[in-house]
């Protein structure tokens, strides 16, 4: 897992550096479209993985940090946000609002900072598991930094 880390993962890397985070970037010997398959190379929970969601909310970029066992209530998370319309959003409006792919959005290394909210089921886990940047990076982190590094909100997501 000691490879060269793709551009999008080394300013993530940089990003947590700067933000006083614990965790490494590393890159998985595969893609890891699921979090299933993500927490099976891993050797983790599928709990313990936080799929980074993009949605869009009345135009604004919602970064929601799920736990890999949850499907996320838009309704919810829109009166959460305070939104009118939460939906999914597309590839072009999560690469514009993170400068990453769907499928390795970091929780950090954004352009600019995004709303988020993150799942407090994730707050279950020692060892939580976050996207790099690129689909085959993760970087291994807490709960609590989570929300500390991307200035986040814990919430219940379902």
């Amino acid at each position: 897992m000691s490879q060269k880390l793709p551009p999008n993962a080394v300013v993530v890397q940089s990003a947590l550096r700067e933000l006083g985070a614990a965790g490494e970037v590393i890159v998985l010997p595969e893609k890891a479209p699921t979090a299933a398959t993500a927490a099976a190379q891993l050797g983790c929970e599928v709990g313990a993985i936080a799929n980074s969601l993009i949605f869009d909310a009345d135009g604004e970029p919602l970064l929601v940090l799920t736990s890999g066992a949850h499907r996320v209530d838009t309704a919810l998370i829109a009166r959460t946000a305070g939104a009118a319309k939460v939906r999914r959003a597309t590839p072009e409006f999560v690469r514009a609002a993170t400068g990453q792919p769907i499928g390795g959005v970091a929780p950090v290394g954004h352009p600019a900072p995004v709303r988020t909210l993150v799942d407090n089921w994730l707050g279950k886990h020692e060892v939580v598991w976050a996207a790099g940047g690129h689909p085959l990076t993760v970087f291994p982190t807490t709960f609590e930094e989570l929300v500390r590094i991307t200035g986040g909100v814990a919430v219940d997501v379902e």
